[in-house]
C-alpha cells in the first residue's frame, strides 16, 4: 500500500470522526473499509497497472466523503473533496482523473465506461453478496429514516430489496459474476423468504385482531375505554407536575444565584442603576415559583361519607379524598355496595374521570400562566438590564 493510500485512509478516518453525521448508520467508515477490501479482492484477480491500482483504492477510500454534507449529490461532493485532498498531496493528474471518474461511477444510475469503473461499481455493491447483507440493509433503511429521506416499512423495504437484486442491480466484472453473483442469489432467496414470513405474520395478526373485535364482550370494551382514559389522565397529570417541578428548580437556582451574587452589590451607590431591573427579575421569578407551587399543591376533601350517600349513589369511592377518614368496615361495606351495582360502579368511574379532568384543566391553566410570566419576566429583565447599563454608561 502506497503512502498516499495510507494518508487517504487516515484522512477519511479523521474526517468521518469529526464531521460525519451520526445518522449515517450505513455510509460510514465501516462501509468504506468494506468497499476497499472488496476493491482489493477484484484487483488481485486482474492485471492492472500500479497507477490503476492506486486510483481504484483511493476512489474506494474517498467515494463517500461527500456524506459529511448530506446524502443529496454526495458523489459530486465526494469528487470535490477527493480532488482537494489529492491535489494537496501532490498526486499526479492522471490518478486524480481516474479517482474522480470512479467516484462519479458509483451513482446508482451511472453506467460504467471502462474496467476501473466496473470494478468500483462492483466493490461498492459487494454487500449484496456478503453474509452481512441483511445487517447492512437494515442499517441503510434506518439511515434513510433518520435523515428524513424516506421511511420504509419492513415489508416495503424487503419488496424494494427484491426488486433491486432482481431487476436493478448487476455485477460487471468477471470476478464478481463468478464469485459474488451466486451468493447474491442466495441472499435474494433469504429476502424473499423473510418477506413471505413477515406477510404470514401480518395476516395472522390481522385475523386475530378481527376475531377479538368480532367476539369482544361489550363489557370489556367499556372497561378498556375507562382504563385507557384513566391512564392518559394520570400520565398528563404526571407531565404537569414534572413541568411545575422544572420551573420550581430553575427559579430556585436563579434566586439563589441572585441572592449570592447580584443583590449584595446593590448596597454600593455606584450600582443603584441595577435596582429596578433586579426588582423586575426577582418579582417575575418569585411569581413563577408561587404559581408552580399552586399548580402542584393537592386539594384535600372532607374524606367522609354517609350510608345515605352510598345508597343514593352520590359518593365516588374510587377517589381517596372521599373516604380517607372512614373506618375500614364502613369502606368495605360501601365498596361491596358499589361493586354489586354495575351502574353505580360505572357512574363512579365516570365521575372520577370528570373530576380528574377538572384537576388537569386547573393544573395546565396555571402552568400556562406560569410559563408566560416566566418568559415575559426574563425578557423584561434582560431589556431592563440593557437599558440600565446603557444609561449608566452615559
Amino acid at each position: 500500500m502506497s503512502q498516499l493510500i495510507d494518508d487517504a485512509l487516515n484522512y477519511v478516518t479523521t474526517l468521518f470522526a469529526s464531521k460525519l453525521p451520526s445518522t449515517c448508520l450505513y455510509h460510514n467508515l465501516t462501509h468504506t473499509k468494506r468497499v476497499l477490501k472488496s476493491t482489493k479482492e477484484i484487483i488481485d484477480s486482474n492485471s492492472l497497472s500500479q497507477e490503476d491500482v492506486e486510483g481504484l483504492q483511493l476512489a474506494a477510500i474517498l467515494h463517500d466523503t461527500g456524506y459529511i454534507k448530506g446524502a443529496k449529490d454526495h458523489e459530486l461532493e465526494s469528487a470535490a473533496i477527493a480532488t482537494k485532498f489529492l491535489t494537496e498531496n501532490n498526486a499526479n493528474d492522471r490518478v486524480i482523473e481516474k479517482v474522480i471518474a470512479c467516484i462519479l461511477a458509483t451513482k446508482l444510475d451511472a453506467v460504467p465506461k471502462d474496467e476501473l469503473e466496473k470494478i468500483i461499481r462492483d466493490a461498492d455493491s459487494s454487500h449484496f453478496a456478503k453474509d452481512y447483507f441483511q445487517e447492512a440493509s437494515e442499517l441503510l433503511r434506518l439511515e434513510l429514516k433518520l435523515q428524513d429521506i424516506e421511511d420504509f416499512s419492513k415489508e416495503d423495504w424487503l419488496t424494494g430489496n427484491i426488486d433491486m437484486l432482481t431487476n436493478k442491480h448487476t455485477y460487471y466484472t468477471d470476478y464478481a459474476i463468478e464469485h459474488w453473483k451466486p451468493k447474491k442469489e442466495e441472499n435474494l432467496i433469504k429476502v424473499i423468504s423473510e418477506k413471505k414470513k413477515l406477510k404470514k405474520e401480518n395476516e395472522k395478526e390481522i385475523k386475530e385482531l378481527k376475531k377479538v373485535l368480532k367476539n369482544e364482550d361489550p363489557e370489556k370494551a367499556i372497561q378498556s375505554v375507562f382504563r385507557v382514559t384513566l391512564k392518559n389522565h394520570i400520565k398528563l397529570s404526571d407531565i404537569a407536575d414534572t413541568k411545575a417541578n422544572i420551573l420550581l428548580s430553575v427559579n430556585a437556582i436563579i434566586i439563589s444565584i441572585a441572592l449570592s451574587n447580584l443583590i449584595p452589590k446593590l448596597d454600593n451607590p455606584s450600582n443603584q442603576y441595577l435596582i429596578i431591573p433586579t426588582v423586575v427579575f426577582m418579582i417575575s421569578t418569585i411569581v413563577a415559583i408561587i404559581l408552580s407551587v399552586i399548580a402542584t399543591r393537592p386539594n384535600v376533601t372532607s374524606g367522609k361519607f354517609t350510608k345515605e350517600d352510598v345508597e343514593n349513589k352520590k359518593v365516588n369511592l374510587l377517589f381517596f379524598g372521599n373516604f380517607h377518614k372512614m373506618s375500614l368496615p364502613e369502606f368495605e361495606w360501601a365498596m361491596t355496595e358499589m361493586l354489586a351495582d354495575k351502574n353505580y360502579m360505572y357512574s363512579s368511574m365516570t365521575k372520577d374521570l370528570y373530576f380528574l379532568g377538572l384537576v388537569l384543566q386547573r393544573k395546565y391553566k396555571i402552568l400556562r400562566l406560569t410559563y408566560t410570566i416566566f418568559m415575559v419576566g426574563i425578557i423584561l429583565s434582560v431589556i431592563a438590564f440593557a437599558i440600565s447599563f446603557k444609561l449608566a454608561g452615559n
